[in-house]
């Protein structure tokens, strides 16, 4: 009995070269994992407001913001509420079984601490201890540390030193042995990474690419380059210079920062400003853009930013050299720089374009109705 007809066996040849074929390119081609969506999600004010709200399907990390450094250990200076904040992101995991949920150590107001905690061999192996003791305890996936700065000053009154480079490193090193450890007792990979500045600073004080070797991911903070209410009003969160200066901060830079320094492309994650920041500037020329400001303005999360602003005289600009919104309130003369869709799908083409780990932003309240939440995902 004939199954197939003549025409029919051609057919089915010709599907099984094609297929062939497909599978060839396919092997050929290097794997791309999906981009990585990293929120850090703060717990430093207390109870998280609703985090059952928290749109955990469209994310693959929760950093929980923060965890202290107090004599020397890892410490959950809000016990009471830190243990209930664990207690609700674990159950988002019902959601999204694939979800990761790291503490967070550190950050600017938390920092002045970390010198000396990792100063000696002692010490380290004692703060990697208690770094990795939390998450035994509460069932977490890992730790990222945001150490603002190593080598050099962050908020006034931060211990700093040189060997600060050093022991940066070293630190990393002993957190990974603790975190192998973890590993080994549960059947679970655990993961270690950590938040860095944007600018030279940051790589002239450390030494990334050996820090790379223990880490997961190289969280970038490519936002804040502007700051100083009595500076230059200017883009903040740019995802590439607005001027002809090549030491002008931009997201663009700081990628290639670390880069140099070592990083590899599928470490870094580039940061994204779920916030703005805003100046009073002299001046309306150019609209306040890289003008002298005389004063800081509040710029208010995303969802207030898009939401409330533009009722109350604020006009949206697009620097297309910059790929970056901007607000300029003409009667006030106040210029606001933030992240929008726009510049949200700009960063995460940047991202896929370049084979970087993904996104990573601060922070999930400021934009409570998922407007750049939302652009991430369908950008990735």
């Amino acid at each position: 009995m004939r199954l197939f007809s003549k025409p029919m066996r051609a057919a089915a040849a010709a599907l099984l070269l094609l297929t062939g074929a497909a599978a060839a390119l396919s092997a050929a081609r290097p794997f791309r994992p999906k981009p990585v969506v990293i929120a850090y999600v703060g717990g430093f004010r207390g109870l998280i407001p609703d985090p059952a709200s928290i749109a955990v399907e469209k994310l693959t990390h929760i950093n929980y913001a923060f965890v202290d450094v107090q004599r020397g250990e890892a410490w959950l200076t809000n016990l009471a509420t830190d243990t209930v904040n664990f207690r609700h992101l674990n159950a988002l995991k019902s959601r999204n079984p694939d979800l990761k949920i790291l503490i967070s150590i550190g950050g600017w107001s938390w920092s002045e601490n970390f010198s000396d905690a990792v100063l000696t061999d002692a010490g380290r192996k004692l703060f990697a201890h208690t770094s990795v003791d939390i998450i035994r305890k509460y069932g977490l996936d890992g730790v990222d540390i945001d150490w603002e700065y190593p080598g050099v000053a962050g908020e006034e009154g931060n211990v700093f030193r040189p060997e600060d480079k050093q022991n940066y490193t070293l630190m990393f090193q002993a957190i990974r042995a603790s975190l192998d450890s973890l590993e080994k007792e549960t059947g679970v990979k655990k993961l270690l990474t950590t938040a860095v500045g944007g600018g030279k600073y940051f790589v002239e004080h450390t030494e990334m690419a050996e820090a790379a070797k223990y880490l997961d991911f190289v969280n970038i903070m490519s936002y804040d380059y502007k700051t100083n209410p009595n500076g230059i009003a200017g883009h903040h969160t740019n995802l590439f210079g607005s001027t002809d200066n090549p030491e002008e901060s931009s997201a663009h830079r700081s990628v290639g920062l670390f880069l140099d320094a070592g990083v590899p492309a599928e470490k870094i994650v580039m940061g994204i400003a779920f916030y703005g920041r805003g100046w009073k500037v002299g001046s309306d020329t150019a609209r306040g853009l890289n003008r002298k400001a005389t004063g800081g303005y509040r710029g208010g999360g995303y969802a207030f930013i898009k939401d409330s602003l533009p009722a109350k005289g604020f006009e949206r600009h697009w620097d297309k050299r910059a790929k970056a919104p901007y607000l300029w309130h003409p009667g006030q003369q106040v210029f606001i720089s933030f992240d929008d869709e726009r510049s949200v799908k700009e960063k995460c083409r940047y991202v896929k374009k370049h084979d970087l780990a993904g996104v990573m932003f601060w922070e999930y309240s400021s934009d409570p109705k998922g407007y750049l939440l939302d652009a991430i995902n369908k950008a990735f």
